[in-house]
């Protein structure tokens, strides 16, 4: 075992090192699923829960792109009488930057895990969502300060299929992962999830399919690999998903100190100078941090819930020292 190897102390999952084409270091430890002992391997598809944002947010400003919406879009305009506590003067930037001050089904300022308000097998499409978001007063004026809202990019999700005119998840597909080479991932159904995904299992043992949406929406549910966030960040920065003007409004930072000294894009955490897309839930760990300056990815997916937001930045810490240089 090398000096480069990440710290692999009850991991469950993998955690990748890539660089262009090259793979410069993986490992892949634990099981899959429990029950028939299926290992880990490189090519593993785990849920990436709130790392869905990030292409949520791809989405959006790809539809921004072609001219369906704006930034300065009031919501209230695709929402019609759907979801009345939004107020007027949210528009689709304030959504996508955390600042809308909109009511969260699930607001991590107050229980990040806390349970859903209606079954989750009947959370089986975006417009599915709707009553759970419904009801929720405003916490504040908008573009008042950021807050972290889930319900936000599910809203986002909404908005994208009224103005596009296609399901969210086929928006992301076409817009998103097709793009960017990106074969494995998808949203997959949690009660019928494709070979060689990892099941997601809580402290207790057991697995997370009570716990999160059937199916995914503009907040959570999508699944990737490590090989896949890579082709993402590959493809976003060559412009091969939004055009160049949009690429740059999605990196540039819009809340400097979001928590913990994170900086906040439009979809994307900004930290230390890398582009960092995050996620953790019932069962679920996903960090994804890229280096503009040299191109490295490193990525760890696991299917338990375990700190990898530390283990991403000394990983990329040792390896910027070992390989150094620009792109």
């Amino acid at each position: 075992m090398d000096e480069f190897t990440p710290d692999l102390d009850g991991f469950s999952g993998v955690i990748s090192i890539r660089r262009g084409d090259d793979v410069l270091g993986e490992w892949a430890v634990g099981v899959a699923n429990r029950t028939f002992d299926v290992p880990h391997t490189t090519e593993t598809r785990f849920g990436l829960a709130s790392g869905t944002k990030t292409f949520t947010a791809m989405t959006v400003l790809s539809v921004v792109g072609d001219g369906l919406l704006s930034l300065d879009t009031p919501a209230r305009e695709l929402l019609g009488p759907d979801l009345p506590l939004i107020a007027d003067d949210v528009t689709i930037d304030h959504l996508l930057t955390h600042t809308s001050g909109i009511g969260d089904y699930l607001d991590e300022e107050v229980d990040a895990l806390a349970p859903l308000t209606l079954p989750v097998q009947q959370l089986d499409s975006t417009p599915a969502y709707l009553p759970m978001l419904d009801g929720l007063p405003t916490k504040f004026r908008a573009g008042e300060r950021f807050s972290y809202c889930n319900g936000g990019y599910v809203v986002l999700a909404v908005i994208a299929e009224r103005a596009a005119g296609a399901p969210f998840t086929e928006l992301v597909a076409n817009r998103v992962f097709a793009p960017a080479g990106m074969t494995a991932s998808g949203f997959p159904r949690s009660d019928l999830l494709p070979p060689g995904t990892a099941t997601g299992y809580k402290d207790d043992g057991r697995t997370n399919v009570f716990e999160l949406p059937v199916v995914g929406s503009g907040d959570g549910g999508a699944h990737s690999t490590v090989a896949d966030l890579h082709r993402f960040w590959v493809a976003l920065r060559a412009g091969r998903l939004l055009p160049r003007e949009l690429v740059e409004s999605a990196l540039e930072t819009t809340t400097a100190d979001a928590g913990d000294g994170r900086g906040y894009g439009r979809g994307v955490w900004l930290e230390e100078g890398d582009l960092v897309i995050a996620g953790g839930d019932h069962g679920v760990t996903a960090v994804s941090r890229h280096d503009r300056s040299t191109g490295i990815t490193v990525s760890a997916l696991a299917n338990i819930e375990v700190a990898t937001f530390a283990r991403t930045r000394e990983a990329m810490q040792r390896i910027r020292e070992r390989v150094g240089g620009a792109e």
